[in-house]
């Protein structure tokens, strides 16, 4: 039996919360590990701006709890001991369901590091339990190796992701498109699955969904585009665009796009910057952004205008784009939402 079968579903990711998880740094797994102290700067700064909407808890291992703690003095930051290799808890954490009684629980996915690049993994494979057991929440353990950062869904039995990820053979090569899609569907309480083709250039997941495009809402789907054809990015967003305007969602609706300029390219060495406005963060009453500054002054004050115009009901808060980055990942990659539910 799966989730779905009880009645439960993912609720969109602008739905209210009780609380945001985020998973604190470790040294040893960073690309850049002298840049530790710059990337835990950059975390405790997202888990102010997140306290400024509502609670936190930010996983520890047992050797970092003091010093979190001493960094982040904030009633509404809380402190809880999960041991994990990597810091990436929208990939590695549990997702939320809901059922039609508001009884919450959570998918525990098989994890394997992005198709298994980074070792070790196995404390990260565990910490979805791990969490699901702190707080007294059901647990539904999925048979495949899926990341949170991989799709998105609209709450009403649309769930948006890419064949680069789900489809790669270095997730699940004994499932077929066919059972993927009926396992996530399954799980995440959905009808359908629409599917883009590729991710952005860069993007060491194999092309996550979450730095192409999102639901602002049922219908609508914010996506970053490249309006220059010289960039490897425009044929990929091209063809995602193309999709995406000849899709129908589980209701029959088309889908509205709403189209945000990416910032110009960005590299650490050879390796091309996985930059994106859309790795934001839903918040109670809000959404953090990263901006990217610099020579992106300009498409971040865009990006801030479409935002501003598709949420008019929410506070945008922006944040600095460029500080973990080099990691991999944004704002987005790091946080996993506890929506609002019984126990």
């Amino acid at each position: 039996m799966q989730p779905r079968d009880y009645g439960y579903r993912m609720p969109p990711e602008w739905e209210r919360h009780e609380r945001t998880f985020i998973a604190w740094p470790v040294r040893e797994s960073m690309v850049y590990p002298d840049a530790y102290d710059a990337v835990c700067a950059g975390y405790a700064e997202l888990a102010r701006a997140i306290a400024e909407f509502e609670p936190v808890t930010v996983l520890v291992n047992p050797d970092d709890a003091e010093q979190v703690q001493r960094l982040l003095p904030d009633e509404r930051i809380a402190v809880l001991t999960v041991p994990h290799n990597d810091a990436w808890l929208r990939d590695n954490g549990p997702t939320f369901v809901r059922d039609p009684d508001g009884r919450l629980a959570g998918v525990n996915w098989k994890f394997n590091a992005w198709g298994g690049k980074y070792a070790p993994w196995d404390l990260d494979d565990a910490v979805a339990p791990a969490v699901l057991e702190a707080y007294g929440i059901r647990r539904f353990d999925a048979p495949l190796v899926m990341e949170g950062g991989s799709f998105h869904t609209d709450g009403e039995g649309t769930v948006l992701t890419t064949e680069e990820c789900l489809l790669n053979p270095n997730r699940n090569p004994h499932l077929t498109r066919e059972e993927i899609e009926g396992y996530l569907c399954g799980f995440l309480g959905a009808e359908k699955v629409i599917w883009l083709e590729r991710g952005l250039a860069g993007d060491e997941t194999d092309g996550h969904v979450d730095n192409v495009a999102c639901f602002a809402a049922p219908g609508k789907v914010l996506m970053q585009v490249c309006s220059d054809p010289r960039d490897e990015n425009y044929a990929i967003t091209q063809e995602n665009l193309r999709r995406l305007r000849e899709a129908r969602d589980a209701r029959g609706r088309a889908i509205e796009v709403v189209p945000i300029e990416q910032p110009p390219a960005a590299y650490c060495g050879d390796q091309r910057l996985t930059l994106s406005y859309l790795n934001f963060y839903f918040v109670n009453g809000g959404l953090i952004v990263p901006l990217f500054g610099g020579n992106a002054a300009e498409t971040d004050a865009a990006a801030l205008r479409v935002l501003r115009e598709t949420f008019p009901g929410r506070r945008i808060r922006p944040i600095d784009g460029m500080a973990v980055i080099r990691e991999g990942g944004n704002v987005h990659c790091i946080t996993q939402q506890m929506p609002v539910g019984r126990r």
